[in-house]
């Protein structure tokens, strides 16, 4: 089995306008691509823009959400086929955002996650505890039951990566300890082992929430963490090169 590389993804939530993209086409004349795998998620309104602004290069684009119906009548919505069609490679599913924000269940992410299959883009999957979950000791229970839902079979055999964001962290300045991240991430990777077998141990298993310059080094090279999902700092270029360059 071939260990993928470390898979670096920025998430620029509702940030970004057309000025912007100077900030992604900086980032991709400057990562080095044997480094790691580098993404960059902005508004849907920018991805055919920024698809085309960083051709060529090694950075991929990606989307943060998708419907799970390939088109039909959801105003407002975006599929993973018309995300597929202005240039996105990967989709960000199951954030806690949606998570919280729109009820956004286990099956409901499970079946986006199904779509965004169909689309050939290559979903990153989140899951997380609130902190009275953290504090009632239900984390390994939350993420793991989240995980086992989230994914359904038809990711056997394909590329993807699972998120680990505890949802006290996002945001907010707060992470957890190394030791709370690595007993997460293990728990993850045991759970991904007895759903998909050997693909199951190659799967990335990046961590999110808060991630910056000054705590990324030590984050990236906790046990099992194979990458970083990136919020704010993602937004300029050098504070998401210098999490890169921690690797």
């Amino acid at each position: 089995m071939t260990t993928p590389r470390p898979l670096i993804a920025g998430n620029w939530k509702m940030n970004g306008l057309a000025a912007s993209l100077d900030e992604a086409i900086e980032v991709a004349g400057s990562v080095r691509p044997v480094d790691a795998r580098v993404a960059i998620c902005p508004p849907a309104v920018l991805i055919h823009r920024m698809s085309e602004a960083l051709k060529g290069t090694s950075v991929l684009v990606g989307g943060q959400d998708a419907h799970w119906d390939d088109r039909g009548a959801f105003t407002g919505d975006v599929s993973a086929e018309m995300l597929a069609d202005a240039g996105a490679q990967m989709v960000i599913l199951g954030h806690s955002e949606r998570r919280a924000a729109y009820r956004e269940t286990d099956e409901i992410v499970a079946r986006k996650v199904e779509a965004a299959v169909r689309a050939g883009l290559e979903p990153i999957v989140c899951v997380g505890e609130t902190l009275a979950e953290r504090e009632a000791g239900d984390t390994l229970d939350i993420v793991t039951r989240q995980v086992r839902g989230s994914l359904p079979p038809v990711l056997a055999g394909k590329p993807f990566s699972v998120a680990y964001e505890p949802v006290w962290a996002i945001g907010s300045g707060l992470t957890p300890t190394i030791d709370q991240i690595e007993e997460v991430h293990r728990a993850i990777r045991d759970t991904l082992e007895k759903m998909f077998g050997d693909h199951g141990r190659t799967i990335p298993i990046l961590y999110g929430g808060s991630v910056k310059p000054s705590n990324a080094a030590e984050i990236l090279h906790a046990s099992e963490v194979g990458g970083a999902l990136v919020g704010g700092a993602s937004l300029k270029a050098q504070d998401f090169l210098a999490i890169i360059r921690a690797l």
